[in-house]
């Protein structure tokens, strides 16, 4: 089981948050990406290679690469160039993007085609990650002898994770992916998807299941739910009335916990928490999450061998500081 957090600084205070999250015990630093949104906001490269000098056990996922605006041979040389210097640390997240199409118009790539492309830019990427001089011939990309150099340090390459919500995402995680990593997505919506998934694969091994979660924690149950709605309503332009309670975890200390361990037994084995506060209280969200979420969290998942649920295990945790 591993949980993750997501950095969203422009600057240079990302190596710093970086080690502090290491040093926190996650197991996970995230960031993600756009070329144009509502907001300022990073380049996962970017940031994960600064992340990546800067600490040397966390494991670094980007939530999520939008592929269909990469160049397919840029996105594997980038994803190698960063599992070699992290040292085989790359979870590397690719995501679909859309809602923003100006930003693929400012890359020259047409909004109806990014689900095609995406597919069309996993084959390549797989290729290419071999090591060796390969060659392809698809509908957007026609090359001979193209080699990587070097590969990425893990092989057969960096773990890809493959967010979405709907069935071709699901088929994508399918035939491309290594994790499936949905977002506002209930806890049911993760169980059934991952029948999907395995209805649809044909690879041997299983695909690993995580979530991406918004999540704000205060004291105070209707400050966190005020903190969400204006966060993610600045984030996205549209209202979140109705969506706290459905996608996200919200809610005082036991709220979370609640709430996350659902997602839990739904079959998450990997959670990225995102704070879904205002600036004002980002730090102190990240400070609750770490000192108070995460310890009843993993006091329950050590003692589920002897207990009927999660669920269960945390009743007798609450409180514990591990």
């Amino acid at each position: 089981m591993r949980f993750g957090y997501v950095i969203s600084e422009t600057d240079a205070s990302v190596p710093r948050s970086a080690r502090m999250l290491e040093a926190q015990g996650w197991d996970i630093v995230a960031a993600g990406e756009h070329v144009s949104f509502n907001l300022p906001v990073p380049n996962t490269f970017v940031s994960l290679a600064a992340a990546a000098a800067a600490t040397t056990r966390v494991h670094l996922m980007s939530t999520m690469t939008l592929l269909p605006l990469y160049p397919a041979g840029l996105a594997a040389k980038m994803a190698s160039a960063l599992d070699n210097i992290s040292g085989g640390r790359l979870l590397f997240g690719v995501g679909l993007g859309g809602e923003n199409p100006n930003e693929f118009a400012a890359c020259a790539v047409p909004v109806r085609q990014r689900g095609s492309r995406m597919d069309e830019s996993l084959k390549v990427i797989r290729a290419l990650w071999g090591g060796e001089p390969e060659s392809f011939d698809g509908r957007y990309y026609s090359f001979e002898d193209v080699q990587i150099s070097p590969a990425p340090l893990q092989r057969p390459g960096p773990p890809i994770w493959v967010a979405g919500r709907q069935d071709a995402a699901m088929r994508r995680a399918a035939a491309h992916g290594d994790g499936w990593m949905p977002y506002m997505y209930s806890p049911e919506m993760l169980t059934a998807s991952l029948d999907t998934i395995n209805s649809y694969r044909e690879r041997p091994e299983p695909v690993q299941a995580g979530v991406y979660l918004w999540s704000c924690v205060h004291e105070d149950r209707a400050t966190a739910v005020k903190y969400t709605e204006e966060s993610l309503g600045d984030t996205y332009r549209q209202s979140f009335s109705s969506m706290v309670d459905t996608y996200l975890a919200v809610g005082d200390v036991d709220d979370v916990v609640r709430r996350t361990t659902e997602y839990i037994e739904a079959g998450a084995r990997t959670v990225i928490f995102r704070s879904a506060a205002p600036t004002s209280y980002a730090a102190q969200n990240l400070q609750m999450l770490t000192t108070e979420v995460l310890p009843r969290l993993r006091a329950a998942l050590r003692a589920v061998p002897q207990r009927s649920s999660v669920c269960d295990s945390l009743l007798s945790h609450k409180g514990e500081v591990v």
